[in-house]
């Protein structure tokens, strides 16, 4: 970022980043947004440049580009402004949010090493630790997700990585970051993070002791539900060697989805407090319906971990989680058709609201009952409060309707 008479971004407040972040206009011919460099081949004028580019591609400070798979100008902007968001020292730009889960576990785990993974994490990354890792030597064993300063007693001589996520992606528990930490880096192993719920501007994940950061940027940092995106963030000392591997493996994203990672990190401010705020209301109305067995939101006080969302976390964001009473499959299936504007989806983050059916493990932390993800999106919360009310009023029409004759 290049701003006239500025010569330091480091007081700046976190709106007046995501507004100036990953821009030059005078690195790019005034123009206001970083333009699409669709690069795979970069040419250079003679060969005391080409050589003075190689023999720095391994320098973690040299930004020059060499060849399409390891980044061009679009990447780096969507790189450095997130990193520079969360606190980190570089961010690498990756095509999903699971390739980043993947490529960072690969960067710093070895055939022999254990790592320790908290039990409430993305069912897809669990499959990842269960069903891959373990063909290159890599053993994965779980910890409960409040376990906090007694994750010590689960710490192995080879454990080389503990996995957070803060809060779980179904259960909402929020964990004891620093402490995990704390833990982690007193038996010489690392703590990696899945920050993508409350994102670089509502958790500091190093300023928390996280070595590195990972996001779905797929979900808010999109926040269009238009583009496929991963980032790592990490501290200098491993930038390095996750770089190195995840360009290894051949890891990049295209310039337009990274054009589209920075489009929506203007808008990211102004779009979280909307989703804040509408998700509390209704997370605050779910809490006083009939229906309703527990609400899984970390901003409510009843929230299994909520002092450390209050201490740790600077907002929340639209995901959560709702356990209605025990009721029968097909009511469910009845209840979801029924409602408009909250569609059925796989994913989350964007502008529009969803809500699915969610799996988890048996917890004495959830009430026995269905478990709803909703994602309150950007629409009136007033009608998306109004199609949740005439979906629980079309259940009990349905609950009370004679059967059909045969």
């Amino acid at each position: 970022m290049t701003l006239r008479h500025c010569p330091s971004t480091a007081t700046m407040r976190d709106d007046t980043l995501l507004t100036h972040l990953g821009r030059d206009p005078a690195g790019h011919a005034g123009t206001v947004n970083t333009p699409v460099y669709r690069s795979s081949t970069f040419i250079w004028p003679d060969t005391s440049t080409l050589e003075n580019h190689l023999r720095q591609a391994d320098d973690p400070h040299y930004r020059g580009h060499i060849y399409g798979r390891n980044g061009n100008p679009t990447t780096a902007a969507f790189e450095d402004a997130v990193a520079r968001l969360e606190g980190g020292f570089r961010g690498l730009i990756m095509p999903s949010g699971l390739a980043a889960i993947v490529g960072a576990v690969l960067a710093v785990a070895r055939s022999g090493d254990h790592i320790l993974v908290t039990d409430n994490c993305y069912w897809h990354a669990r499959q990842v630790f269960d069903q891959v890792l373990p063909r290159y030597g890599i053993q994965a064993t779980y910890f409960a997700p409040m376990l906090g300063e007694d994750i010590a007693g689960l710490i192995r001589p080879n454990t080389r990585l503990v996995y957070a996520e803060a809060p779980g992606s179904s259960t909402f528990e929020v964990q004891d970051v620093p402490t995990l930490a704390r833990v982690a880096h007193a038996h010489g192993a690392l703590l990696m993070l899945d920050n993508t719920w409350a994102t670089p501007l509502f958790f500091k994940a190093f300023e928390h002791g996280a070595d590195i950061s990972i996001h779905a940027a797929t979900k808010y940092l999109v926040g269009h539900s238009d583009a496929m995106l991963g980032v790592i963030v990490t501290t200098e000392a491993l930038y390095a060697t996750v770089r190195e591997t995840v360009r290894h493996l051949g890891y990049i994203a295209s310039a337009d989805d990274a054009y589209l990672g920075l489009r929506g990190l203007r808008t990211l401010g102004v779009r979280l407090r909307q989703h804040e705020r509408s998700a509390l209301t209704v997370a605050h109305w779910l809490q006083q319906r009939p229906e309703v067995a527990q609400v899984l939101h970390p901003a409510l006080p009843e929230a299994t971990g909520h002092a450390l969302f209050k201490r740790d976390f600077l907002g929340s964001t639209g995901l959560f989680g709702v356990v209605l009473k025990p009721i029968t499959e097909p009511l469910i299936k009845t209840f979801l058709e029924s409602l408009n504007l909250f569609a059925m989806g796989a994913s989350w983050g964007g502008f529009e609201s969803l809500i699915r059916p969610q799996q988890c493990a048996p917890s004495a932390q959830i009430a026995p009952g269905v478990l709803l993800r909703l994602h309150v999106g950007l629409e009136a919360v007033e009608d998306l409060i109004a199609d949740l009310q005439q979906g629980f009023e079309h259940l009990k029409f349905t609950q009370r309707s004679p059967r059909s004759l045969p």
